[in-house]
């Protein structure tokens, strides 16, 4: 009996001694280290700063309004397909759209880029106003940043997982005609973001941030009317003028606002009022935006704007036909991603100026109207807040079509001077100089680092999944607001 005892006890010692041999060796291997791996991506994108400063300068110069984004396009194509990606030009009928893939196997994480400038917005990279002669257009929105920084990030995580021998899938998305065109939705529309388990997107402005947010819906169209023509003062009466057709719409749209929900946007624009005075016109054209939180709601809204371009065309003897030019959802944020991407955001920190950047950024303020914050702001991220319906853009998005198809999180890098608003000439201005391509750099180590947790981690897009199929809903189905319209390639001119 006691050696009977004895040899359990050495039994359970022994099989003890195996188990602590494992627990040691489990803690001492060791495991890749992404902390690491994290390091060395911030490194490499830093070492090709002037060569990402050099392709998104040459985008500022280029200034391309949508859908006429050649060059633009034909840039980042060429970038992207030198690192190794296959390219997929002219898609979804749109010439200047792209998808570009590296790798094989899941997961497939997606990144946007855009390149679209905006028409009206020339301007030298000067803190005062100074347009440029040469050009009509300017990057008020700082898309040349956006879409080089996407690039930059979709290279650098290309060389993550070659690096690293792992299987996934990279595909930087050329999404033109980001301003008005909808280019996102007949992309969505064709089908291109189906097997994509993720899109990152970001977007510039005067502060840093990564908080979940929505947008406003929105819904534009040009509504034509078609008159009489006849000399002004000799023959008015044989005349029908079509610009009254557009100012009597303008004017019934105007008494509309106060009957429209109070968080309704409604802007428009006079395209086409005729050529001369003594001519009534026979044709005019204005350019309408509707917007609300609630695509539901916008649509009924929609409709009630264009009752009011048929009575227009009643009371002065024209006729009226609209063609809708773009049509986008109200984005859907997606909490787990954004909690991801903001501690990665903090983990790269900030922009920092230089004291002639800080000059420069002081003598662009003076341009201000109303609040004027301190330059530093840009070295800061911040707070996190949750996912909340009233924590919105103002403004409006074709990335919102993505995100109903596919989780998408974004967030928004300091490009601009602190205070600056966007669609501005202040913010072209920043866009030619190093203040934006700072920020570009933030932009493209933040969707770097990220995407590494992606690679790295298939518990974050379970659970952003599982949030995101609840946020959307049972038995939810992708309707463009579009319709079935082609895209609208010369909305611009």
């Amino acid at each position: 009996m006691i050696k009977s005892f004895n040899l359990v006890i050495t039994s359970f010692s022994i099989a003890g001694l195996l188990l602590a041999s494992c627990t040691i060796a489990q803690k001492t291997t060791k495991q890749p280290s992404r902390d690491a791996d994290k390091a060395i991506s911030i490194k490499n994108i830093d070492s090709k700063y002037s060569f990402y400063k050099d392709k998104a300068l040459q985008i500022w110069n280029y200034a391309e309004v949508g859908y006429k984004e050649v060059k633009s396009s034909e840039l980042l194509q060429t970038t992207l397909k030198e690192n190794g990606f296959t390219i997929q030009a002219g898609v979804a009928g749109i010439p200047t759209a792209f998808v570009a893939s590296y790798g094989s196997g899941l997961p497939v994480i997606g990144i946007l880029a855009e390149f679209d400038a905006l028409p009206g917005l020339s301007q030298n990279a000067k803190p005062v106003k100074d347009p440029n002669a040469a050009l009509d257009a300017g990057h008020g929105c700082g898309h040349h940043l956006f879409g080089v920084a996407s690039a930059a990030a979709g290279i650098e995580l290309s060389n993550f997982l070659k690096k690293n021998k792992l299987q996934g899938t990279i595909k930087v998305f050329g999404t033109p005609a980001e301003e008005g065109g909808s280019g996102k939705v007949y992309m969505v529309r064709e089908g291109l973001f189906k097997g994509v388990d993720i899109v990152m997107h970001w977007h510039p402005d005067s502060k840093n941030g990564a908080n979940p947010y929505t947008s406003l819906a929105n819904k534009t169209a040009k509504f034509r009317f078609r008159g009489i023509s006849a000399h002004a003062s000799g023959h008015p009466d044989k005349g029908r003028s079509a610009l009254d057709g557009v100012e009597a719409m303008d004017m019934m749209a105007n008494m509309m606002r106060e009957h429209m929900p109070s968080d309704t946007r409604m802007h428009y624009v006079i395209t086409d009022g005729g050529k001369a005075p003594n001519v009534v016109p026979d044709y005019a054209e204005v350019y309408y935006y509707m917007r609300h939180p609630q695509r539901d709601v916008l649509m009924s809204l929609f409709d009630r704007l264009v009752k009011v371009g048929e009575g227009a065309a009643m009371g002065t003897g024209t006729k009226m036909e609209y063609e809708v030019i773009g049509g986008v959802y109200e984005l859907l944020p997606v909490d787990t991603l954004a909690r991801v991407m903001r501690n990665n955001m903090v983990k790269v920190g900030g922009v920092n100026y230089t004291p002639e950047e800080i000059a420069f950024g002081k003598k662009l303020q003076e341009s201000f109207i109303g609040t004027k914050p301190p330059i530093s702001e840009a070295a800061t991220i911040e707070e996190y807040k949750p996912v909340d319906p009233d924590n919105r853009s103002g403004g409006s998005t074709d990335v919102a079509d993505v995100s109903w198809v596919v989780p998408t999180v974004g967030f928004r890098a300091a490009t601009w001077i602190p205070g600056t608003p966007s669609h501005s000439w202040q913010a072209v201005a920043c866009g030619g100089t190093e203040i934006g391509t700072k920020g570009m750099m933030v932009a493209a180590k933040t969707l770097t680092l990220t995407g590494i947790d992606l690679f790295t981690q298939p518990k974050i897009i379970e659970k952003a999944k599982a949030e995101w199929l609840q946020a959307r809903g049972e038995g939810f189905e992708y309707v463009p607001l579009i319709g079935d319209r082609k895209p609208a390639l010369n909305y611009r001119d």
